[in-house]
């Protein structure tokens, strides 16, 4: 099997975490992902869209392997009397996972604002019993206190800020003992990931079993990621993260291979494949079935009409959605498995 490249991993998803992607704000993290992919040596594709396609090389029966480059966040809904943001989600951001949580605004003016999630009211110590065990909403008492003087809305439109604007969440990453911590594992590890696959088989010049497309798609988090496929596409293997939980079989240390999402169960000959393959290399896996929440892009593309088999495979993580946790072993599996199923 080819080096798994810890070092290279890690840099490359730092690199990724420091590009605020919130769904639909796409531009700057594809610019920086094609570059990288032009530097291992390759010819990329954007889609129209937002997205990145790479042919890997290889002949017969295409084989899809993506990865997403998007992050859930929130957008402005409306600015609030007193000068702070009401807002909604983008993606599965639920208030519970980023109240206190430092953001930037991105102002349609052009202008990037900090900020932070906070309560209403905002100091536990002056905050009725029955107000500080109410839940967190978006809609009634969760808002973003910007880090301007603002006192009114019209001081807040002032700075260029209004409705519709992006709202990014602070990653803050930290490894240890070879855990990974950070926002947004799902999904910048996976591609991470996905180019140290590209840059083994570039600089060992490794045939593939079969033609092989890299898919970096920018619309994961709200369903229609790969909704468009080169026409030329058999399968599809999605690399995303697998949620660990009470009910799971998901380890931070291994690859799961997914079984079943939320909408249906992924193709059982090809996921028969995968788990083959596990085991012929020694990888360390696990078998999941995720539901009652969870799907990744290669669901969009069987709903979109695309004749294709479609797996998915990941590295355990934990606080899906929220402050993330993995192990660069996970990350390591996930690699591992990658290979063994295209070389």
């Amino acid at each position: 099997m080819q080096h798994f490249d810890e070092q290279y991993v890690v840099s490359a998803f730092q690199a990724l975490l420091a590009i605020d992607s919130t769904t639909g704000q796409f531009r700057q993290v594809q610019d920086w992902t094609v570059e990288e992919i032009k530097r291992l040596g390759y010819v990329p594709q954007v889609t129209h869209k937002g997205g990145v396609i790479v042919d890997l090389g290889g002949e017969g029966d295409p084989l899809v392997i993506s990865a997403h480059l998007d992050d859930i966040g929130l957008m402005v809904r409306r600015i609030n009397p007193d000068g702070t943001l009401n807002v909604c989600s983008v993606g599965g951001l639920y208030p519970f996972y980023c109240v206190t949580e430092n953001v930037r605004v991105y102002a349609g003016s052009g202008e990037v604002y900090t900020g932070t999630v906070c309560r209403t009211p905002n100091s536990v110590h002056v905050t009725e019993e029955e107000l500080r065990a109410s839940l967190g909403d978006f809609r009634k008492n969760v808002c973003i206190v910007l880090d301007m003087p603002v006192k009114t809305a019209e001081d807040t439109r002032k700075l260029g800020i209004e409705t519709g604007d992006m709202i990014a969440l602070e990653p803050r990453f930290t490894m240890s003992n070879g855990y990974i911590k950070s926002r947004f594992v799902d999904d910048k590890a996976c591609v991470a990931v996905l180019l140290n696959v590209m840059k083994a088989l570039k600089e060992n010049g490794v045939t593939l079993r079969r033609k092989v497309y890299a898919y970096f798609a920018c619309y994961e988090e709200i369903g229609h990621g790969t909704t468009f496929l080169p026409a030329d596409s058999k399968d599809y293997l999605a690399l995303d993260i697998a949620p660990t939980g009470p009910d799971q079989n998901s380890e931070e240390h291994l690859v799961s291979i997914f079984c079943k999402d939320s909408r249906f169960p992924y193709h059982y000959e090809m996921t028969a494949e995968l788990r083959e393959c596990a085991k012929k290399a020694g990888v360390g896996y696990v078998m999941d079935v995720f539901t009652p929440h969870y799907g990744t892009d290669g669901d969009a593309s069987v709903l979109a009409g695309y004749d294709i088999r479609h797996a998915a495979i990941g590295p355990g993580t934990s606080n899906s959605h929220g402050y993330e946790r993995t192990h660069i072993d996970g990350l390591r599996n996930t690699y591992a498995l990658t290979m063994a199923y295209i070389v």
